[in-house]
């Protein structure tokens, strides 16, 4: 990745070093609003900040970072806890600043309004054993302390502020003793000053006020010192986050500037490759805009009811995008006007000329699916013309063109369409929305314009533009099926039967435009090269072999498998169930390690330290009361979630189920030891609470996985699959290659001549394929003890789920061994994971062989067959240069 050639290399660090340091922070993490899971690029994102921080040897003061991260990768979600983890490093003050109102009204209610569902916080942020409160102010002057306190503006009113020569005014002078964090979005349009020319008015003006207020300018008459360089004490911090960093060879300027500053990259195609995002695909039709328009009206309509059948609450949106202001506000008119008089002759008309709309990547006609849809669940065109009249009349529309159409009313629609209460089915805009629109169910954009303004076959602006707003519109829309299903990512990428074929339209956005082969292509350029679409990608298949379908094996086989269900915490009786150690270490500090220095003696006084070990009870009932009541985790309707057969405080305190049953060494020095006042002894209780309340976090898992494992037939469970690969250009140089095409002889196999491979191919890494090749050089040896052998590469066709908190994994090979016993067949399922060099020691690696090693000890099979038994088997990791334990296993397993 671009950012890493400025800083924090991975390969310096390794591949969780980051990861791990934000989960270290598992108190900041916790402040958060829980229904925003952090995702892992998140993690990565804040471990880096963390450790530049407070470890990082060429930290740069002022701290002055970038990060440059994808719309909709969650940005505000980081600059959220960001700034709690300043303020528990002493920050206090902070200011957001933007170039556009609308950002500032979005971002005002994800840190501000408590009732709003995209709200960033906990409901009660409690940070140190305090509870923190949000208050936005216009100044710091007279603030209170103990909060945080944002101020809101845009750079434009910051930068009046300060120039201002009224009395009263801020100055700089005002920031000298003062410790201000500054949060900078869409901070591309900050940069403005590193590029060459092209500036438009506003840029012109923003790079003004960039310059003086923010950064300070040294060449100016007043050698203005700008809010960063203001405290006298370099403790300012700048955070400036954007999806557009222009880090890209065009700009070397902006390269240059930010070279020491890129902290984080991690960009659209990424995200879209990780599965956060729609996918998304351009429908061409020959027509007029008002009859493409009417056809997204009934896709629309066709994803609503699809996901009313399966019980998702959804408004999808329409965003019918013009060029110019006068186009979008006649193409408003015309639209209500034929929404108004539309009739059953027309739905029929559409119907009958559905397939006159092409999806450009040459698939079925997606508005025939939703007419075959419409027929096959009863719903008529008479029911279907009502909805659509009801849906899309002229109160559930909003036209925000320009900045007179965006009032405070406005602002709050178009950033709150997910919400219940709001009816807005259709949005009509030119350039409003490109930037800083936070939107999750939006689904169709409608081209109304129909030109183009490249210029040699190169994108134009208007293009580009078009290309970020797709990029916009792509944030996935989160749900799911069942507790097993991740409600954040893509689940339908590899379609195996009708309903996840019908659940597809969840995740797709649909660019409706006019035949247009030039500037369709041009569309798809600009797309690619933001990463939206895939650059360069192929469907490949991968089909079970015919001759494995004539087996036993597959008629009759089956594969054990767990499920991931709820932990009930109802049998949650004392501390040991969330695995709470027993005793917890203590160590008090000295209150007299500097006296020999005030009193001048030039002697080294050594003091010698012992430990004692008391039970919790022994600091005392109401010293245990008040640690507690200092500590919002210990309010009893909270912590009755945890433990429910509690019956009040007391019985927590006195059970020794629960306190009276925990341990504390104290280690101290022998006179402060046996002379403990109250204040150690509660100093003793607030601690040791605040560790086990941390503890018991950790271990309070929302899902285990069942340790019991039911058999799945192979023949239903595993399925011919299309796969689609894409180059992540991260070094897997075989991935995507099958094994019978590649050139490396050491990876070459024609597994269709391989009857124990259950596949007809493997497009997998170079270390699948040298677990491969290790299998076919044993298999020989594996016929003379065993009747079956059969290799089966996951095809993402079944998971299984960690123990401990219902972690899934998708094991990449599962090795079935069948031989003939005394009484009865004995088969043995070996499960496989591979593992690169780079991966190893990553954290997702560890937690993986850690439970597959688990799942021979602590793995139960429900036994259906009379005589056969099952032995499940966890592997050691794979790696080809380290495959010593793993060869050692499987001789073990085989002899």
């Amino acid at each position: 990745m671009l950012y890493e050639k400025f800083s924090l290399r991975k390969e310096d660090y390794g591949d969780d070093f980051f990861t791990k340091k934000a989960d270290q922070k598992s108190d900041i993490l916790k402040c958060l609003n829980p229904e925003f899971e952090i995702r892992p690029y998140q993690k990565e994102a804040l471990g880096r900040f963390y450790f530049y921080v407070e470890e990082y040897h060429q930290k740069q003061k002022p701290i002055h970072l970038l990060f440059n991260m994808a719309t909709g990768s969650g940005k505000t979600l980081i600059m959220a806890t960001n700034i709690l983890y300043l303020y528990q490093k002493g920050y206090r003050n902070f200011i957001f600043f933007t170039r556009l109102d609308n950002i500032i009204q979005k971002t005002r209610e994800n840190f501000c309004n408590p009732l709003s569902k995209k709200y960033l916080f906990a409901e009660k942020i409690v940070i140190s054993g305090k509870e923190v409160k949000i208050s936005e102010v216009e100044n710091f002057d007279g603030v209170n302390n103990q909060d945080i306190n944002i101020i809101f503006t845009t750079i434009s009113n910051l930068h009046t502020k300060f120039n201002s020569s009224k009395e009263g005014s801020v100055t700089f002078e005002d920031f000298a003793d003062k410790k201000v964090v500054l949060i900078g979005d869409e901070a591309h349009n900050f940069s403005a000053e590193t590029r060459s020319n092209g500036l438009t008015k506003e840029e012109l003006e923003d790079k003004n006020s960039w310059e003086r207020t923010i950064m300070g300018n040294s060449k100016d008459l007043f050698n203005t010192p700008g809010i960063l360089n203001a405290n006298l004490q370099k403790d300012n911090i700048l955070l400036e986050f954007t999806a557009t960093a222009r880090l890209e060879n065009d700009y070397p300027e902006v390269v240059e500037k930010y070279k020491d500053k890129a902290i984080y990259r991690y960009d659209l195609k990424e995200y879209r490759l990780d599965g956060y995002s729609k996918e998304v695909a351009v429908l061409e039709a020959d027509l007029e805009p008002i009859d493409r328009a009417l056809y997204s009206v009934i896709i629309s309509q066709y994803r609503r009811k699809v996901a009313e059948k399966y019980k998702q609450k959804l408004k999808p949106v329409i965003l019918f995008k013009s060029q110019k202001i006068a186009e979008s506000v006649e193409f408003h008119r015309v639209f209500l006007n034929k929404i108004q008089t539309l009739k059953i002759k027309d739905l029929e008309k559409i119907e009958n000329n559905c397939n006159k709309v092409k999806n450009s990547e040459g698939g079925e006609s997606v508005l025939a699916r939703a007419f075959i849809y419409f027929n096959g669940n009863k719903i008529t065109l008479d029911n279907l013309l009502a909805e659509i009249k009801n849906d899309f009349s002229e109160d559930k529309c909003i036209v925000v063109n320009s900045k007179s159409d965006f009032s405070e009313k406005n602002q709050i629609l178009v950033n709150s369409l997910e919400d219940d209460n709001n009816e807005i089915r259709a949005i009509f805009a030119v350039d409003m929305l490109n930037e800083g629109w936070d939107v999750l169910n939006l689904f169709d954009i409608v081209r109304i314009n129909e030109g183009r303004d490249a210029k040699a076959n190169v994108p134009g602006k208007t293009t580009v533009r078009e290309a970020q707003l797709i990029g916009r519109g792509a944030r996935y829309w989160p749900f799911r099926m069942s507790d097993t299903e991740e409600k954040y990512k893509r689940k339908y990428d590899e379609i195996k039967d009708e309903k996840e074929r019908e659940l597809r339209i969840l995740e797709e956005l649909y660019y409706h435009s006019q035949t247009n082969p030039k500037y369709i292509q041009e569309l798809r350029t600009a797309l690619k090269k933001t990463g939206i679409m895939a650059d360069t990608a192929k469907a490949v298949e991968v089909r079970v072999k015919d001759s494995i379908k004539k087996e036993r094996f597959w008629k009759e086989g089956v594969i054990y498998l767990n499920k991931k269900e709820k932990n009930n915490r109802e049998k949650a009786d004392s501390l040991k169930k969330y695995n709470i150690p027993d005793i917890y270490p203590y160590h008090l500090d000295s209150s007299s390690g500097s006296e020999s220095l005030l009193l001048g003696s030039d002697k080294v006084i050594i003091r010698e330290t012992t430990s004692k070990t008391i039970n919790f009870n022994e600091l005392g009932y109401f010293i245990t009361r008040k640690a507690l009541n200092k500590l919002p985790f210990y309010y009893f309707n909270n912590l009755s979630q945890y433990f429910p057969k509690i019956e009040s405080i007391k019985d927590f305190i006195g059970s020794k189920d629960y306190l009276s049953g925990i341990k504390i060494e104290i280690r101290a020095e022998s006179d402060q030891l046996y002379s403990l006042d109250t204040d150690k002894k509660l100093e003793i209780a607030i601690k040791i609470l605040d560790k086990i309340s941390k503890d018991i976090n950790n271990n309070a898992f929302e899902f285990i996985g069942t340790k019991e494992f039911y058999p799945a037939k192979i023949k239903e469970t595993i399925k011919d699959k299309i796969l689609k690969i894409e180059n992540r250009d991260k070094g897997e140089q075989e991935f995507g290659r099958g094994m019978n095409e590649t050139m490396n002889q050491d990876y070459r196999l024609n597994l269709q001549e391989r009857n124990w491979y259950v596949y007809n191919e493997n497009y997998g890494t170079s270390e699948e394929k040298s677990l491969i090749k290790l299998i076919d050089n044993t298999v020989d040896k594996l016929y003379k003890t065993y009747e079956e052998v059969y290799l089966l590469r996951n095809e993402r066709c079944f998971q299984i789920y960690r123990f401990s908190d219902g972690s899934a994994m998708e094991p990449d090979f599962v090795l079935f061994l069948r031989k003939k016993g005394q009484k009865e067949y004995l088969t043995y399922q070996l499960f496989i994971e591979a593992k690169g060099e780079h991966l190893l020691s990553s954290e997702d690696s560890m937690w993986k062989q850690e439970f597959l090693l688990e799942l021979e000890k602590n793995g139960s099979i429900e036994l259906k067959e009379e005589n056969d038994k099952y032995k499940l088997i966890g592997m050691p990791l794979y790696n080809k240069n380290r495959e010593g334990k793993f060869i050692e296993k499987f001789e073990e397993v085989i002899k």
